[in-house]
């Protein structure tokens, strides 16, 4: 069978990432809950923006979709990222992101709608835990109109981003990529994306995942939440109903893997960890582009473990992209 055209079709919340040092006294004061992502209104967004104004380590493109299909480009593998994003100058700076990192996208710098880019605010704690305060902006109306289907149906995977599930046209998008995926012999992968999702939307994300997915990326928490069980051992099991395939990741310890016949433990590479923002997303970008170049799902995770271990030892998402060469042919030789 010809290779298609691009490994992975992305679509999700296009967010301009600040990435910003607290304490914990700073969340306390602001009544931030810690080690969520919760979405808030712009107004609260430019109150704590304000407050830690100083503190801003860097600005960069983000969003949970992004940070994978920009992972998977850098290792060498094509990727499209279908968004939204406004005619404001964090929209312009977030296409230019894209387009710098070899990800191709349904923007157009000419075409876009006036509004407000979404922003997050990744405040990271000293223990090295990334509390996020999102405000969504245009991204809110992300809907079907953003869907490249020619995109789509020339890619290997769709990946779908689980935030995408707090909004009405975010969930109409996710399914109707699902189902033009399914009609076209395209994979069909979701990420859970954050806790929250699954907790507060796990009707409207039973409703996206429908009989079930290729292949499905989440954590322990987000697992039990999802299976309604109390051990990591039984919402694995209950998992096998939702998914053919999937990767349950367990911060230091690891990452356990289904490959549709078998569990595969894959061993973590031990880190000093300082920040864990973007973590899942390397995860998932890396584990990607090995089953879509002819790596086995160990070897793949062996590298998505590398990599995303490598992330959590530094500042911000994303590695450089030599860092990830070295890490790929060292896992790979």
């Amino acid at each position: 069978m010809a290779k298609k055209k691009y490994d992975v079709y992305a679509i999700g919340n296009a967010l301009v990432d600040y990435e910003i040092e607290i304490n914990n006294d700073f969340l306390k004061k602001h009544k931030v809950e810690k080690g969520l992502m919760t979405l808030v209104d712009e107004e609260r967004q430019h109150v704590l923006l304000q407050a830690i104004q100083n503190q801003i380590r860097k600005k960069q493109g983000g969003g949970s979709a992004a940070n994978t299909v920009i992972a998977l480009s850098q290792l060498g593998g094509k990727g499209f990222y279908s968004c939204k994003v406004a005619s404001d100058d964090d929209g312009v700076f977030y296409i230019k992101d894209l387009n710098d990192n070899g990800v191709e996208t349904n923007l157009k710098p000419d075409a876009l709608s006036k509004g407000t880019t979404g922003k997050c605010l990744v405040m990271v704690s000293e223990d090295a835990e990334r509390t996020m305060n999102t405000f969504l902006g245009i991204t809110a109306d992300f809907s079907t109109s953003e869907i490249s289907e020619e995109a789509l149906i020339n890619s290997e995977y769709l990946f779908i981003e689980g935030y995408l599930v707090s909004s009405k046209t975010g969930r109409e998008a996710m399914k109707e990529a699902k189902k033009l995926a399914e009609e076209n012999d395209v994979k069909v992968s979701l990420t859970f994306s954050d806790p929250s999702m699954v907790k507060y939307f796990k009707k409207e994300m039973e409703d996206v995942v429908g009989a079930s997915v290729d292949l499905l990326f989440c954590n322990e928490e987000e697992a039990m939440l999802f299976t309604g069980k109390e051990n990591i051992e039984e919402a694995r099991e209950e998992l096998k109903k939702a998914a053919k395939k999937f990767v349950i990741t367990q911060g230091k310890n690891g990452a356990m893997v289904y490959d549709g016949d078998t569990f595969i433990d894959i061993e973590p590479y031990p880190i000093k960890a300082v920040d864990s923002t973007g973590a899942g997303d390397m995860f998932s970008g890396a584990f990607l582009y090995g089953i879509t170049h002819g790596h086995t799902y160990a070897s793949s995770a062996k590298l998505a473990s590398k990599a995303s271990s490598e992330i959590v030892s530094k500042y911000g998402p994303r590695l450089a992209y030599f860092e990830l060469q070295e890490i790929k042919d060292e896992v790979f030789g």
